[in-house]
């Protein structure tokens, strides 16, 4: 699991969570909300604001992001292939790890 920070000047306050994974003989033990959870903090002692990223629609992570707090923001058609090479949607999810409205 990694996060990676925004390099524009304008993003700098945010980075893109990528590749959040357990190993399928690991799963629902609690073992991504925990990934998560260090992930999260780990952006938001970096000063990272707001973490963004983008699951498989209809997997099973979209669940543990949803639990997790996180907003999905939208769905991207034949965004990225599967194993068998056919066109997937793509659901995109934020998180605000501070509140800057206020």
């Amino acid at each position: 699991m990694s996060w990676y920070r925004e390099t524009k000047a304008n993003g700098r306050h945010r980075a893109e969570l990528r590749k959040l994974m357990v190993h399928p003989a690991a799963r629902g033990r609690g073992t991504a909300r925990t990934l998560l959870a260090e992930a999260e903090s780990a952006a938001a002692r970096a000063g990272v604001v707001l973490l963004f990223l983008d699951t498989e629609t209809g997997s099973g992570a979209e669940r543990v992001y949803r639990r997790a707090g996180w907003t999905e923001a939208g769905t991207i058609p034949d965004y990225a292939t599967d194993p068998a090479g056919r066109l997937r949607p793509t659901t995109l999810f934020y998180k605000q790890l501070r509140d800057t409205h206020g």
